[in-house]
C-alpha cells in the first residue's frame, strides 16, 4: 500500500499544481508566506532574508530557516495526503496552500481532534492590541507592554476574550546585571502563549497598577482567521528575544503580517521596538479602528481622593480602619455628597490595599460596612459622580529618539555642543502621552567643541532611571534612581583645578508628592566612580539630592535641583540647577539649563541654551 499511496500524491501534486499561476519559487516570495515564515526583510540587522524562529520543529525542510522555497516545497509535500498530520501542526499553511493549488477538501481537519477543540475555545470576534502603560518597578516594563486580546460576543464583555502574549523565559535565578546582558544579548528563549484576558487584567490594572489601553484593530473575519490559525503553528516554538528589538511588541507586528500582509509594518529598520511605537505603527497603517482607556485602581482612588479636601482624605483613611466613625459628628458634619465620597474613597483603599493579600475577616466585614453606608448614602445624593477624565493617549507623547544642538558658556568661555539620545523621555520633556514623574533615558551623549578645543565628549549617559513615584494619603509609595555612565568632571581646588573623566554608578531610594502642578522630591544617593584624576581605582561617596518640578501646562516644565556628596577620598561636590523646558510643537522644544558644580567650594558656573528635536 505504501507505494500506492506515494503514487497518489505524486499524482495529486502533479494535478493540483496546474492550479498554481506562478512557480513555486516566486510564491514563496509572496508577502503571505513570508510573513508565515517570519522572514527578517530587513527590519533588524541580525540574519537578514532568515527566519526569526529558532526552533527547529518549526520547519519541514533542514534548510527551512534559510530557504523559504525549500520550506514551501516541504510542506506542499507534508500537507498534500487527506490524513496528513502536518495538516494538524500547520493550518495556516495549509489554507494558504491549498488557495494557490486549489486544494478541495472540504474538512482538511477532521483528523485534527486536539487542534478543533483548541480552536473551538478560540473567540470569533474583535481583535484589540492592549497596551499597559509603564512601570518603573519592573525592568522589562519600563517602556510599557503590548498584547494582544481576542474577544467574543459584544454581550461576553471580555470575560471569555483570550489573551496572546510574547515574553522572555527569564531564569528566576538570574541576578539584575545578568538579566540585563543576557537581554540585550538574545539570550533568552521567547515564546507566544494564549491565556484568559482576565489574569493579565489582575496582573497589569490591579497588581502593578498600571492604566490600560485598548485599540481596536481593523481586522477583518478572514484576517483575524489567519491570525488564530498561525497562533496554533507557534505553540511552543522558540524564537530569540532581544530587549531591544526582537520583543513582545515586534512580535506581534510579525502576527498582524501574517493577518494582513502586506501592511509594511516590518518593512523599515528598526534598531529599538518601542511599545509606543507600535500603536503608531498600526495607526499609521490604518489599523485602528477605535481606542479605550481603562485606569488602573490606583488611578480611581486617586480620582476619588482628590474630590476631597486634605481632613476629608485622612478621615476616610481612618473611616477604612474604623466603620463606627460614620456615626459621629466629625463624619456626619460633613455635606452628604462629602459622606458618600468619604465612604466610597474608604472602600476602594481597602480594595487596594489589600488586592494581593490572603482574605482578611476583619477586611472583610469593614469593606462591606463601607459598601452598604456608600449605597445608603448614594440614594440621598442628587448630583452625578465626577467622571474620571481621560488622559493623553501614549501614541500623542513626543517621538522616542532625540538629537539637540546647543550654545552656552562656562566661566564666560564659550562652548558648542552637539547631543544624541537614544531613548526615551528624561523628567523635563512634555509629559503629554508619558508617565509624569517617570525618566528614562538610555544611550545619551553630549559632544562639546570649545575656542581652544575640538569635538570632544562631555557627557556619555548610559542609563538614567528615575522614578517619582508621588505619595499620598493612601498610596505611599518609594521613589528610586539609578544612574551610569561617564562624566567630565572637576577635581582639587582653586590652587590645584584640573578635571578628569568619571565612569560612575550612582543611585537610591527616595520619596516625592503632588501638591497640583508641583513635584517635590528627595533621594539618598550613593556613588561609586573611577576618575583618572584620583589615585585610586574606585571612590565611593554617599549624600543627598532633592528638587522641585513645576509642570506649567501646555508641556512646559520648569525645575530645580540640588546634590551634595561626600567622596572617601575626603573631597566633596555640591551641583545645583535650574532647567527650563518649553515644547515648541509635538517634536520640538527649546530648553535653558543654569548649573553650579563646587568641588572644595571651588565652583564652576554653566549656561546652556538648546533646541531639542524628537524623532523615531
Amino acid at each position: 500500500m505504501a507505494p500506492l499511496s506515494g503514487l497518489l500524491c505524486s499524482l495529486c501534486l502533479l494535478s493540483s499544481a496546474s492550479y498554481a499561476s506562478v512557480p513555486v519559487a516566486e510564491l514563496a516570495e509572496s508577502p503571505r508566506w513570508q510573513a508565515l515564515m517570519h522572514i527578517n526583510r530587513g527590519a533588524t540587522l541580525r540574519g537578514r532574508g532568515r527566519s526569526y524562529v529558532t526552533d527547529e520543529s518549526f520547519f519541514l525542510s533542514p534548510d527551512g530557516r534559510d530557504d523559504p522555497a525549500a520550506e514551501l516545497e516541504a510542506s506542499i509535500a507534508a500537507l498534500a495526503e487527506a490524513d496528513s498530520q502536518a495538516r494538524c501542526a500547520y493550518p495556516a499553511r495549509y489554507r494558504f496552500i491549498a488557495e494557490q493549488f486549489g486544494w478541495q477538501d472540504s474538512a482538511p481537519f477532521a483528523h485534527c481532534e486536539e487542534y478543533l477543540s483548541w480552536r473551538e475555545q478560540i473567540p470569533d470576534g474583535p481583535v484589540v492590541l492592549i497596551f499597559p502603560a509603564a512601570y518603573l518597578n519592573s525592568p522589562s516594563s519600563m517602556f510599557g507592554h503590548t498584547l494582544l486580546r481576542i474577544d467574543g460576543e459584544e454581550e461576553d464583555g471580555v470575560w471569555l476574550s483570550q489573551a496572546v502574549n510574547f515574553g522572555a523565559q527569564v531564569d528566576s535565578s538570574d541576578n539584575s546585571i545578568f538579566y540585563i546582558y543576557r537581554g540585550l544579548a538574545g539570550g533568552y528563549p521567547g515564546y507566544f502563549s494564549i491565556v484568559p484576558y482576565l489574569t493579565k487584567i489582575q496582573d497589569y490594572a490591579h497588581l502593578e497598577n498600571r492604566d490600560m489601553w485598548e485599540y481596536t484593530l481593523s481586522l477583518d473575519d478572514e484576517e483575524r482567521r489567519w491570525l488564530v490559525e498561525h497562533l496554533w503553528e507557534l505553540r511552543d516554538i522558540r524564537f530569540d528575544y532581544y530587549f531591544f528589538d526582537e520583543n513582545c511588541s515586534f512580535r506581534l507586528l510579525e502576527l498582524i503580517e501574517v493577518a494582513r500582509p502586506g501592511s509594511r509594518l516590518l518593512d523599515d529598520y528598526r534598531f529599538a521596538e518601542v511599545p509606543v511605537n507600535t500603536v503608531r505603527a498600526l495607526q499609521d497603517a490604518g489599523l485602528i479602528e477605535k481606542r479605550v482607556y481603562r485606569p488602573s485602581k490606583a488611578a480611581e482612588l486617586d480620582h476619588l481622593a482628590s474630590q476631597l479636601s486634605p481632613a476629608a482624605r485622612r478621615l476616610a483613611r481612618r473611616l477604612a480602619a474604623d466603620p463606627s466613625l460614620a456615626d459621629e459628628d466629625e463624619f456626619l458634619s460633613h455635606p452628604v455628597e462629602q459622606q458618600r465620597l468619604m465612604a466610597q474613597t474608604a472602600y476602594e483603599f481597602l480594595r487596594f490595599r489589600n488586592r494581593t493579600r490572603e482574605r482578611d475577616a476583619q477586611v472583610a466585614r469593614n469593606s462591606l460596612a463601607m459598601l452598604r453606608l456608600v449605597n445608603r448614602l448614594s440614594g440621598q445624593v442628587v448630583a452625578e459622580a465626577v467622571p474620571l477624565s481621560e488622559p493623553e493617549p501614549p501614541e500623542e507623547g513626543h517621538a522616542t529618539k532625540m538629537i539637540a544642538a546647543a550654545y552656552g558658556q562656562r566661566e564666560g568661555h564659550e562652548f558648542g555642543e552637539v547631543q544624541l539620545r537614544y531613548t526615551y523621555h528624561d523628567l523635563f520633556d512634555n509629559s503629554t502621552g508619558f508617565l509624569r514623574g517617570a525618566q528614562i533615558e538610555g544611550i545619551n551623549v553630549r559632544l562639546r567643541s570649545t575656542e581652544s578645543a575640538a569635538l570632544k565628549l562631555e557627557r556619555f549617559d548610559l542609563v538614567n532611571i528615575r522614578s517619582l513615584a508621588p505619595r499620598s494619603t493612601f498610596v505611599r509609595p518609594v521613589s528610586w534612581f539609578v544612574h551610569a555612565g561617564i562624566e567630565r568632571v572637576q577635581a582639587g581646588d582653586e590652587d590645584d583645578r584640573r578635571y578628569g573623566r568619571s565612569h560612575f554608578v550612582e543611585g537610591g531610594p527616595g520619596l516625592s508628592w503632588q501638591w497640583g502642578r508641583l513635584t517635590p522630591f528627595v533621594f539618598a544617593t550613593f556613588r561609586a566612580e573611577n576618575n583618572s584624576a584620583y589615585d585610586p581605582f574606585v571612590t565611593g561617596a554617599a549624600g543627598a539630592s532633592g528638587g522641585l518640578l513645576w509642570h506649567a501646562g501646555r508641556g512646559a516644565t520648569l525645575g530645580v535641583q540640588g546634590s551634595g556628596y561626600y567622596l572617601n577620598n575626603d573631597e566633596y561636590r555640591h551641583r545645583a540647577s535650574v532647567t527650563a523646558n518649553l515644547p515648541l510643537t509635538r517634536n520640538n522644544a527649546l530648553r535653558l539649563d543654569l548649573e553650579r558644580l563646587a568641588v572644595r567650594g571651588d565652583a564652576d558656573t554653566e549656561f546652556r541654551v538648546s533646541w531639542r528635536y524628537f524623532y523615531d
